[in-house]
């Protein structure tokens, strides 16, 4: 005879029986795979916070007297020499025969001017920058690091002068030539350095005349006459 409890009893029993052979492969399954991670999201590295790279001057035309142009340049010195006039914010390139390439420049800001007789030791195309440490005690937020490129303040060239910290460099802010503005080293436009830079070598002698006197030749006079810029 047909017992309806009975049936009941087994069916509930199977059903148990059923559930707790899955909970037992389940469970044998997960102890096999990997720890889940305690975040399910994956965590990134911090990254190294880079400096800022100053805005270029938003198209900053150079006053006339500034820009590149051959000129009347009466020295004793040889061709290729590099004369830096200081006080007036020029770099002559001697050509000869009594003629430069003269170059608008920023100089070193008060206290930061200084004069003498180098060379070229070393010349680098969009160089990086490592300020030097006397640098980074009067500007501590400086970076100890900078890879060249366009937002690097060396800008597209930079020539070395002897073992000084000195340079003859590249700028992204043609607006700060004309001026004394730098720690010392020598600026111009980008392209200005660019061209300067095919025309020198390491070796080439670099005259930087003083705060409290005018470019001159090596017998004391001064001639200049503005010519074609080149």
């Amino acid at each position: 005879m047909f017992r309806p409890r009975a049936y009941a009893s087994c069916s509930s029993r199977a059903i148990h029986i059923v559930a707790f052979i899955a909970g037992v492969v389940a469970l044998t399954g997960s102890a096999g795979a990997a720890p889940l991670p305690l975040f399910p999201f994956p965590m990134q590295e911090p990254q190294a916070v880079q400096p800022v790279p100053p805005e270029p001057d938003p198209a900053f035309e150079l006053p006339a007297r500034f820009k590149r142009q051959i000129v009347n340049y009466a020295t004793r010195e040889v061709a290729g020499t590099i004369v830096i006039d200081t006080p007036n914010t020029y770099l002559y390139y001697v050509l000869g025969n009594g003629q430069a390439i003269r170059y608008g420049i920023g100089v070193g800001r008060d206290g930061f001017t200084w004069s003498g007789v180098q060379t070229i030791t070393k010349k680098a195309e969009w160089p990086d920058w490592t300020p030097p440490p006397e640098m980074i005690a009067r500007q501590p937020y400086l970076p100890r690091h900078m890879a060249g490129g366009p937002g690097n303040p060396l800008g597209a060239r930079a020539m070395y002068l002897g073992d000084t910290v000195y340079r003859i460099h590249g700028t992204n802010q043609p607006s700060t030539i004309g001026t004394h503005v730098s720690s010392g080293c020598i600026r111009l436009t980008n392209p200005d350095v660019s061209d300067l830079y095919s025309r020198v070598s390491v070796g080439t002698k670099v005259i930087v005349r003083p705060m409290d006197r005018r470019a001159d030749n090596s017998s004391g006079t001064r001639s200049e006459k503005s010519g074609s810029r080149t």
